[in-house]
């Protein structure tokens, strides 16, 4: 007699097999005091708690975050690794964090699924070669890998691609980072959880903080549904909610949140060899490990904490997709999704104190937060240890915006924040 199975029993059995795997973190009750808290349990709190125990000794640390690990803007977002920026301060910055990125499957033993397939920024205009040239050749000068495209060179690349005489968006080169490409964003949070709680790092779900605890002018702890934690130093990794926990310490952030929404596809066998992206059309396009295609587009332009993205965007987004692709337009969307970004006035990050006696911050990296986990982690894990800034993140201080020395990284954000 032939036994049915639905979906639910399937599900049943297997996660009867797993029940003897051992949990990758453990799942650590608040203590009173520690020597850190780290508000936050996404990629760059995790990775600051990690670098703080295996940098720096300290390992009486909490990791304190809202949700579930992993739960905000790291697993929300399209997980493009890449250090193709202008200026030598931002190139230092993200091609030490792409380094870390290339060893940190070796360095936490937890395979990340960096696929270094190369990021392709298309040119559609005369003014794009020109502006593309440059932006080559600075990344040449700030000694990171950049190779300048044909059209030609471009078509064999990426066949897919619309390179049609009657084209809207007429390609006609571009250029390539190829040691760019995707990660696994929860392998991400999830290995440096993993190594961080190996190390003794209390990790703790769930427990939302409601208040920052002061005595005097300084923050000596958190508030939070689970009770008081204090602590000798608090550091705030919350990406988008960076100014709601600012206003709690009493002081503003230059940072506004927008929505920046994705989604990807059905999946299908392999058609993308590469991350390719179009500033002019504000879209950008990779195929993940489950044959999805992963669409990414512009950000929504109204200040919002929802994790949900406009119509308008997504329209957009998907008509940039069937011009650029026409052989995907009939490809039906599986999910869509947004994550709350913090962006500055120069797009570029704030890294390391504030205004605030025992109150540190990683924040303002707009639409390249993922990118960026590794060196938020290890720059903020310097300052909070040692008390000084690292050299990587001098220029990413907020002093910069009363002296007037930005960064500014909006032409290379890739997608315009």
């Amino acid at each position: 007699m032939r036994t049915r199975y639905s979906a639910w029993n399937l599900l049943a059995a297997a996660w009867r097999g797993h029940a003897d795997w051992a949990p990758a973190w453990r799942e650590a009750e608040p203590r009173a005091a520690y020597d850190v808290v780290v508000v936050g349990g996404g990629g760059h709190g995790l990775a600051t708690a990690y670098y703080l125990a295996k940098n720096h000794g300290i390992t009486n640390v909490a990791v304190v975050e809202a949700g579930w690990i992993g739960g905000g803007n790291t697993g929300r977002n399209t997980t493009i690794v890449r250090s193709n920026y202008l200026y030598p301060e931002s190139a230092r910055l993200y091609d030490f964090s792409l380094k870390l990125y290339e060893g940190l499957s070796q360095e936490l033993n937890y395979n990340i699924m960096l696929s270094a397939r190369g990021v392709l920024t298309l040119a559609h205009s005369r003014h794009d070669l020109d502006a593309q040239s440059r932006w080559a050749n600075a990344m040449r000068c700030n000694g990171i890998d950049a190779d300048l495209l044909d059209a030609r060179q471009l078509q064999t690349l990426e066949p897919r691609l619309n390179f049609g005489t009657d084209a809207r968006f007429p390609i006609l080169g571009g250029f390539i980072q190829r040691r760019g490409g995707p990660a696994r964003h929860d392998a991400v949070a999830w290995g440096y959880a993993r190594g961080a709680s190996a190390l003794g790092v209390d990790i703790i779900q769930n427990c939302p903080v409601t208040g920052l605890l002061k005595q005097g002018e300084r923050v000596v702890g958190v508030d939070t549904a689970r009770g008081s934690i204090h602590a000798e130093k608090v550091a705030l990794a919350v990406a988008g909610h960076s100014s709601v926990l600012a206003r709690m310490a009493g002081f503003d952030l230059p940072v506004t949140s927008y929505a920046l929404q994705a989604m990807v596809s059905e999946p299908v066998k392999p058609v993308l060899n590469t991350v390719t992206l179009s500033p002019a059309l504000g879209a950008y396009w990779s195929q993940s490990d489950k044959g999805e295609v992963v669409i990414g587009g512009a950000l929504d332009h109204f200040p919002s904490y929802a994790q949900r993205g406009s119509f308008d965007v997504m329209q957009h987004v998907v008509s940039a997709t069937a011009e650029m692709f026409p052989t995907l337009g009939r490809l039906r969307l599986l999910r869509q999704w947004a994550g709350i970004v913090d962006v500055v006035a120069d797009s570029s990050p704030i890294i390391g104190p504030t205004p605030v006696p025992g109150l540190s911050i990683n924040c303002g990296w707009g639409t390249g937060g993922f990118k960026a986990i590794p060196v938020g982690g290890w720059t903020l894990a310097h300052q909070l240890a040692t008390g000084r800034n690292h050299e990587l993140a001098e220029p990413f201080q907020l002093e910069r915006f009363h002296s007037g020395r930005l960064i500014d990284e909006a032409a290379a954000a890739g997608i315009a924040h």
